[in-house]
């Protein structure tokens, strides 16, 4: 299979490398290992719980080295582009910074969510903490090697340095404390990490239930890819709040506030250092979000799936968001304020015509089939009298 994508890679390379100069080979693939190889959530469907995701990931990681190599030794030179993975990854902080159980515990959250992909890429090989974890728990389940895949010294060799940036998912946070009772459960991923996710009641609660806005974590990832991974060209691929709720709010003061907090907190990361390329909101529109179809919407504009022509809706956040990148950042307070209040003025409006839309719908319906039907009616009930009177007089 990391051969077939290598090929399907060169394939896209030789068709659009001479328009595309960002290429991300995989986005988000520890949920597409996680969820379509462990909890069967996503396609392909399948349960092989504590082995089968970490097969996958091994040749989505096989699969990202070779297509790596086929645009640097075929089409880098003429085409001077960047090929890189984007991984999606939630800040873990320590429950309680005096314990060191605590510290390690979030470490290794992040070595088996962020670490897990990146760490072959930029070290060589899988962080060490999965390679102990999951090596001691395979033991302890009588197998005589590790449920997690090994790579060769050639293959170590091959993926190392195979990214020219890192793509950076981040949406939300957890606290995080070592579990401390056993799991009764067999062999799974969330079992090898031996750890408690926790949630602070004060955090805001937005759209989807895992989702909170913890501004304060995206700078602590930032900062953490940067040291882990050699100060490496960062672009953030994702990063955005969800429908508060299940129907048409065009006025998302919610997804304001978060994009203001996390944009804020990523420019301070800028300015310790981490050399954050690029940034992309997810997402422009309402869109398919994996098995949750449309039901979860991300989008800046509103899309009604119910109509033909899916018309699109502004929310309060593209008014807000086109300030944020006008400005490059926040100027001052008084301005930023009025950014808000701008938007929340043009979202009313929005709302008002979207209401109107049944009525106009209505009207529309009147001019276009009500209306002609009508005239064509009379048209025929003047034609009959006309016949009638000139039988008559005849």
């Amino acid at each position: 299979m990391a051969s077939y994508f290598s090929d399907y890679a060169s394939l896209c390379f030789e068709a659009f490398g001479d328009r595309v100069k960002h290429w991300v080979t995989f986005s988000d693939p520890r949920t597409m290992a996680e969820e379509g190889y462990e909890t069967g959530h996503h396609a392909p469907g399948l349960k092989l719980q504590g082995t089968g995701l970490y097969k996958a990931a091994h040749h989505v990681i096989k699969a990202h080295a070779q297509a790596w190599h086929a645009y640097n030794d075929t089409w880098r030179g003429q085409q001077q582009g960047l090929v890189g993975i984007s991984l999606n990854c939630d800040w873990g902080e320590p429950v309680d910074l005096s314990n060191p159980k605590d510290i390690e515990a979030a470490e290794r959250y992040l070595q088996f969510c962020l670490g897990w992909f990146a760490n072959p890429i930029y070290a060589g090989d899988y962080p060490q903490v999965m390679k102990d974890h999951i090596g001691r728990k395979s033991a302890e389940q009588g197998l005589e090697m590790s449920r997690l895949p090994v790579f060769s010294l050639q293959e170590k060799s091959y993926i190392k340095g195979t990214s020219d940036f890192l793509g950076l998912g981040h949406f939300t946070t957890r606290y995080i404390m070592e579990r401390n009772y056993p799991s009764g459960q067999g062999p799974s991923y969330q079992n090898d990490r031996d750890l408690v996710e926790l949630v602070d009641p004060n955090w805001l609660d937005l759209g989807s239930k895992w989702l909170y806005s913890v501004p304060w974590g995206f700078r602590r990832l930032l900062n953490f890819a940067q040291t882990q991974y050699g100060n490496p060209l960062i672009y953030v691929t994702e990063n955005g709040a969800s429908q508060k709720l299940h129907c048409t709010q065009l006025c998302d003061e919610w997804r304001i506030q978060y994009l203001k907090g996390y944009t804020n907190e990523m420019l301070k990361a800028i300015k310790d250092g981490v050399n954050v390329k690029g940034y992309t909101s997810w997402s422009l529109l309402d869109k398919f979000e994996w098995e949750r179809g449309y039901s979860d919407r991300y989008g800046f504009y509103y899309i009604d799936f119910n109509k033909k022509n899916r018309p699109r809706y502004p929310k309060a956040s593209v008014e807000y968001y086109k300030r944020i990148i006008i400005a490059n950042g926040f100027p001052n307070q008084r301005e930023v304020e009025s950014w808000y209040f701008k938007a929340l003025e043009i979202c009313s409006i929005n709302n008002q015509m979207l209401a109107a839309e049944p009525l106009l719908s209505y009207m529309q319906i009147v001019t276009e089939i009500v209306v002609p039907t009508v005239c064509t009616l009379c048209i025929l009930i003047a034609a009959v009298l006309l016949m009638l009177l000139l039988r008559s007089l005849s």
